[in-house]
């Protein structure tokens, strides 16, 4: 660790004159000669570095987006070129290439992080050893030898011998429990943000290696932290503590505002969207406009969620446009076209009422004397100007009327049930007759 630290000795001397400006306005507060000057310093510290680390964590999130997008394709090319590594390889540097992602855009952070992480080691250990290093030297060096942190010196390890720790003013017992419970908080913040991550902030519908190298690391990364952690300083488990801990909190706040498509997030923050946009009838805040302009804009291919967010602002009578915003809508005019889009202003269509028989002839009668015709009569009034003397003679018993020939009606049933019946199909000889 010591070699390691000295490669990066070139940034130890800015890392020591920014813990030494912190130390001195702390020192106003608690006192120069405190663990809390000394501890908060390196707080400060750690809280710096993330907010200039906050692009590079923004591009983080996007590689490992596309990354999971990618794990498909890349799933098949594997297959397809099992046989070929060097053919493997090109189609995948092909595949990045053509996507814009870079696999290494999800370590970012991580490298980014490192050199300051070493230089603080550096510092801490010279702190240790009595070594003046940086700007830290004479009075600052001894201040720092002499703080402690709930009674575990900065510079003090958890394997240091009793002799060593009696040096630095403090007991073995106080800093082997100090050292224990930072390191169990610092292995259980990063199991949590691992857990988070894959729990709620993954897309379930895809399943790819690249979930199981994630479940993977979630139970490696806490017993690496663990096992290196014996070895670290106090002062560099208060960074690393809090580095964790802010990585946590940045995290839940990614997953709350910008979840994964796919992933339980997506669902939550969704349902919290509908409420927000049908609560207040429009949609509130640019990141919110963004999200419903893509949700409108993939059409067909909206995941379930998508579907259902589009869904509930339709029964809610909104409709989500194309720039991101809701129209109102009284008869709810938002329907869904068969390719999955919103039409909007697009009223529904209403079958016409059917009217009964009596109103369609008094409106055929009333266009009728507006033109001057004769109005036709219906059968009813037909049947009550009949004269009496014109109703129809009775059948005489034999079946026939007069005029017409015996045997007619028969016929004429006989022919009408030939027509009805249609070609009668002929018996086949075999069958009985």
């Amino acid at each position: 660790m010591d070699t390691i630290a000295s490669l990066f000795s070139f940034i130890t001397t800015p890392v020591s004159w920014v813990i030494v400006q912190f130390h001195s306005v702390y020192g106003k507060i608690f006192g120069p000669d405190t663990g809390w000057a000394w501890g908060l310093s390196i707080v400060s510290l750690v809280i710096l570095i993330r907010i200039c680390l906050i692009p590079l964590f923004v591009k983080q999130i996007k590689a490992t987006r596309a990354m999971q997008t990618l794990q498909p394709e890349m799933k098949k090319i594997q297959e397809r070129y099992k046989s070929d590594k060097q053919r493997q390889s090109e189609e995948m540097m092909k595949l990045y290439k053509e996507s814009g992602t870079n696999p290494l855009s999800s370590c970012l952070p991580i490298l980014a992080q490192s050199p300051f992480f070493f230089a603080l080691y550096h510092v801490l250990n010279g702190i240790a050893t009595g070594k003046e290093i940086g700007v830290i030297d004479g009075p600052l060096l001894e201040s720092a030898r002499n703080a402690h942190i709930f009674g575990a010196p900065l510079a003090a390890k958890f394997l240091d011998s009793a002799d060593k720790v009696a040096s630095l003013g403090a007991t073995l017992t106080d800093v082997r429990v100090i050292t224990a419970v930072m390191i169990i908080l610092m292995s259980a913040s990063q199991f949590f943000t691992q857990r988070q991550l894959m729990t709620k902030n993954v897309d379930t519908t895809v399943k790819t290696p690249f979930m199981q190298q994630q479940k993977m690391l979630m139970y490696v990364f806490p017993i690496m932290f663990a096992i290196f952690g014996i070895n670290f300083p106090v002062g560099v488990l208060v960074y690393w503590l809090t580095t964790n801990v802010w990585t946590m909190g940045q995290q839940m706040f990614v997953i709350r505002r910008n979840p994964t498509p796919g992933s339980k997030a997506q669902a939550a923050f969704l349902e919290r969207l509908q409420k927000q946009v049908t609560h207040h009838k429009k949609v509130r805040g640019r990141g919110n406009v963004n999200v419903v302009k893509a949700i409108v804009a993939k059409g067909r291919d909206r995941n379930e969620f998508e579907r259902k967010f589009i869904n509930g602002l339709t029964k809610a009578g909104l409709a989500a446009q194309a720039d991101g915003s809701v129209v109102e809508s009284e008869s709810a005019v938002a329907t869904l076209t068969e390719d999955g889009a919103t039409a909007a202003g697009a009223p529904k269509r209403q079958q016409p009422k059917r009217q009964s028989k009596a109103k369609r002839q008094s409106a055929i009668a009333q266009g009728a004397k507006a033109e001057g015709e004769e109005v036709p009569k219906t059968s009813l009034e037909k049947a009550q100007d009949q004269p009496e003397d014109a109703a129809p003679k009775a059948k005489p018993a034999g079946g026939s009327t007069t005029g017409n020939k015996p045997g007619s009606g028969t016929r004429s049933k006989a022919k009408s049930g030939q027509q009805r019946k249609g070609q009668q199909r002929p018996k086949h000889p075999s069958s009985k007759k």
